[in-house]
């Protein structure tokens, strides 16, 4: 999860999703982030680019998706 915690963007892309980010929930969170994508585990250029392409294509969709993992 380091991978996207080191991105402000990220940071600030759970917390508007109602997500918040613990050791307990950091791994089963990042496969649900590669989940959504469509990205393989731990491939985390890819997958960061996915969601900078989703987010500016339709940012609540997203966030919808994200949200499902709670």
């Amino acid at each position: 999860m380091t991978c996207y915690l080191r991105y402000k963007k990220m940071r600030e892309l759970l917390v508007k999703a109602g997500i918040e980010v613990t050791d307990e929930n950091k791994e089963k969170l990042d496969r649900h982030i590669h989940e959504v994508v469509g990205a393989d585990y731990k491939n985390c250029s890819y997958t960061w680019k996915e969601i900078k392409k989703r987010m500016e294509i339709d940012e609540e969709d997203f966030l919808r998706s994200l949200r499902t993992f709670m």
